[in-house]
């Protein structure tokens, strides 16, 4: 899995140089995404049930690590990237013209779990607040996916709101699969991941839950789009049928996972055929939960990410929008 996300991208550069972004529909159309997880299950499933071709087009699938999807975008390397509200509102923040045409995921799908034994040497307590909680993070090795995304951003929000200074906390950027493995070997004290990652080490008694952004921390960042899908503006603007297309087999994918929730599970097991059933079902239970069916965007979605990095320090106060228009749409999505 390490040596994908390079081969991917090497492979978004060999198709974007033989079919440029203007070619005509029978074009293979690229979709960036930032990581491997079950945040980009509305992706896998639109792939898994033949979505895409149902309403029209060829899409490939390419792992751009973290910020670098939305890059892809921006750069013009993929028509669509699925990325965070929090990245998007920071692109458009300094000057980007994009635009969210659906959102996956509603709320933040992140969770930051600590080693047991660390958590419970500093008085970890599961009833306890938010703040009290993260506190035992102070001068812990924290994994994230990578600087800057936004579970690294959830985590410097998390730490700022324990009122510990973020610069306290180590970050070490890891793919998910490596974080496990230097959980195991106490490389690092915790990480924080989208799921289905945190539940294992949860479940087999090696850590404690901190923060779980499906259970509402925090819980004024709902609504929130951990994953929105995002395109260039002008894409929209000049093929609709293109962001049509997209949005409508986005839409068909939220109401697979939310209405036929086994049939979906099945086509997750075999992304995920080294997961077994229970840490599956225990992160597919929480993917529903999280899921917009329809998954039009909502303003509120775009105001609290703004929140989001204020919060994280991601974003100075004053950079913050003033306007929220023609940032997002429900025209392709409903």
């Amino acid at each position: 899995m390490r040596a994908r996300p390079a081969c991917l991208a090497a492979l978004v550069t060999i198709t974007l140089g033989a079919t440029p972004l203007h070619a005509q529909q029978t074009e293979e159309i690229i979709l960036a995404d930032p990581a491997f997880s079950l945040t980009f299950s509305a992706g896998y499933i639109a792939t898994d049930l033949g979505l895409w071709q149902k309403h029209g087009i060829t899409v490939k699938t390419v792992a751009i690590t973290g910020i670098g999807a939305i890059n892809a975008v921006i750069s013009g390397s993929a028509h669509f990237a699925q990325a965070s509200a929090s990245s998007f509102g920071r692109a458009t923040t300094r000057g980007q013209k994009l635009i969210a045409i659906a959102t996956t995921i509603d709320r933040p799908f992140a969770q930051l779990i600590l080693r047991k034994d660390i958590a419970l040497a500093a008085g970890f307590d599961p009833k306890a607040s938010l703040e009290k909680r993260a506190a035992a993070i102070k001068g812990r090795t924290i994994a994230v996916d990578s600087i800057n995304s936004m579970i690294h951003a959830y985590v410097r929000l998390i730490t700022i709101r324990a009122g510990v200074n973020p610069d306290d906390v180590r970050i070490a950027p890891m793919a998910p699969n490596s974080m496990l493995a230097a959980f195991q070997s106490k490389q690092i004290d915790g990480f924080a991941m989208s799921l289905p990652w945190p539940l294992k080490p949860v479940q087999d008694g090696d850590a404690l839950l901190i923060a779980s952004g499906p259970d509402g921390d925090p819980g004024d960042m709902i609504p929130f789009g951990h994953n929105l899908i995002v395109a260039k503006k002008d894409t929209c603007d000049q093929r609709k049928a293109l962001c049509m297309a997209m949005g409508q087999s986005i839409k068909d994918a939220t109401a697979f996972i939310k209405n036929q929730p086994a049939e979906a599970f099945a086509l997750l097991k075999k992304r995920f055929p080294t997961l077994d059933d229970k840490l599956l079902a225990a992160a597919f239970e929480q993917l529903q939960k999280v899921t917009p069916s329809p998954p039009v965007p909502i303003r509120a979605v775009i105001e609290n990410s703004e929140a989001f990095n204020v919060g994280a320090g991601l974003l100075k106060p004053e950079e913050k929008l003033t306007s929220f228009d023609g940032l997002f749409t429900d025209e392709f999505a409903k």
